[in-house]
């Protein structure tokens, strides 16, 4: 099964060469809605690629001239990063020449070459503190065969006559005339569909068990700790409970601009950490747990039973003092959190009431995000705009991808004429 994995570069951007890597951002920006994408699409492997410029000023009161500008670099990709970061160093040169000679410290134009490219990107790289997929397992090349074969199956479906045939008869004439087609050679192939991994949660419930005295004292440490948390810092939180008339309408103009293109959008926030070990402990213990949930439960398209979620991960940056959020989702903003909201509202507060502003939360999982309507405003004002956003199939949902394999996976299968029937419901 392939693995899809984030890269995240942070670079600090020249100061003398802010205003040409903008112009820069721009012109990629209008070439991919042209539809001229050559340098994502040349690796084969970059399902989401985002360029943003990192103000110095983001979350200070104070523009401290003092701070450099940095150009995030983010990727969601198939493979390991050794590769990724070679093939962008190769078959991207171009792409990454124009934007990392406005950067300190990129080889000259003599000097470069893949390998002093990918020696330059690999030092830095920011690893994410938790990552999510939404169709785990699914390479690029997968995910855009699976929509073509969705694609010519519903087309032979309307153009034909299925007047008194049998969902099973229906199965098997769609099978009999796409295995036919040479260019569906690939669709013969079993694929491995992923699965709830219950035996990871038996066996962590098993020794859960087996060391019942230690499980005892961790959950009182972790009740103890809540309790802490709240009494001690909790209560003296201030946050500033922003209200939407507080936004600035240039900036959520700015941030719509880039909105709603197509049925996806993008979601790219930074927000300054409260201080403090604690706050920091929280949320590294959040973000492993998060970890294991994605990895053993989170496996078909939904995340905390949110069901839009493309890619989602969590950086801590800037000696842990920023955290950044990254999402690329299905439908509209204001969907998209609501759904958190409904869904997940306590994760949210536990992992961002760690977080400066943030609605006031309570032992950790109360209050906070459930607080809509400044929960909304903090959202929209911690939002930054992203410069440069790429998808590699704009078009597809996350239901969309995962359906699409269930296709795949059913028509190789001899299917009753209830899994039939099922299974043409899918189109």
């Amino acid at each position: 099964m392939i693995h899809q994995n984030p890269l995240t570069l942070i670079t600090p951007v020249k100061t003398t060469m802010r205003d040409k890597l903008t112009d820069i951002l721009q012109k990629i920006r209008l070439d991919i809605e042209k539809g001229l994408c050559s340098d994502f699409e040349k690796p084969g492997t970059i399902h989401y690629c985002r360029l943003v410029i990192l103000e110095a000023s983001y979350n200070d009161d104070k523009n401290d001239s003092s701070k450099p500008i940095n150009l995030v670099f983010s990727t969601d990709y198939d493979g390991n990063e050794d590769e990724h970061l070679a093939a962008l160093s190769s078959v991207s040169a171009s792409l990454i020449d124009k934007l990392y000679e406005c950067c300190e410290g990129y080889p000259l134009e003599k000097d470069r070459t893949p390998e002093s490219r990918k020696k330059y990107l690999g030092q830095w790289r920011v690893k994410a503190a938790s990552f999510f997929a939404g169709a785990p397992g699914r390479s690029l090349k997968q995910v855009q065969q699976e929509s073509a074969l969705r694609n010519y199956i519903w087309e032979f479906l309307k153009e034909g006559s299925w007047k008194n045939k049998t969902a099973v008869e229906v199965h098997k004439a769609i099978r009999q005339n796409v295995y036919a087609k040479p260019g569906f050679e690939w669709a013969k192939q079993q694929v491995p569909v992923p699965k709830l991994k219950w035996m990871n949660f038996v066996l962590l419930g098993l020794i859960l068990l087996l060391l019942l005295p230690i499980t005892i004292l961790l959950l009182l440490f972790v009740v103890g700790w809540i309790l802490v948390l709240h009494f001690f810092y909790e209560k003296k939180d201030t946050p500033l409970g922003l209200t939407p008339s507080q936004i600035d309408e240039n900036h959520v103009k700015e941030l719509e601009e880039y909105e709603d293109i197509h049925n996806q959008n993008q979601f790219t926030q930074i927000i300054t950490m409260k201080p403090g070990k604690v706050r920091l402990l929280t949320v590294n213990a959040l973000m492993l747990y998060a970890k294991f949930r994605v990895h053993n439960e989170f496996v078909y398209g939904k995340l905390m039973g949110i069901p839009t979620i493309h890619f989602a991960r969590w950086l801590l940056i800037d000696n842990n003092k920023r955290m950044l959020f990254f999402s690329n989702f299905d439908g509209s903003w204001q969907q998209y959190l609501g759904d958190f909201i409904d869904k997940s509202g306590w994760g949210l507060t536990a992992i961002f009431g760690n977080t400066e502003n943030f609605p006031k939360a309570r032992y950790l999982f109360w209050g906070g995000a459930y607080d809509e309507e400044h929960f909304l405003a903090w959202s929209r004002y911690y939002q930054i705009p992203t410069q440069v956003w790429y998808c590699a199939y704009p078009l597809l949902s996350i239901k969309n991808i995962n359906n699409n394999t269930y296709i795949r996976h059913e028509l190789l299968k001899d299917l009753n004429e209830e899994q039939a029937q099922q299974f043409l419901q899918r189109f």
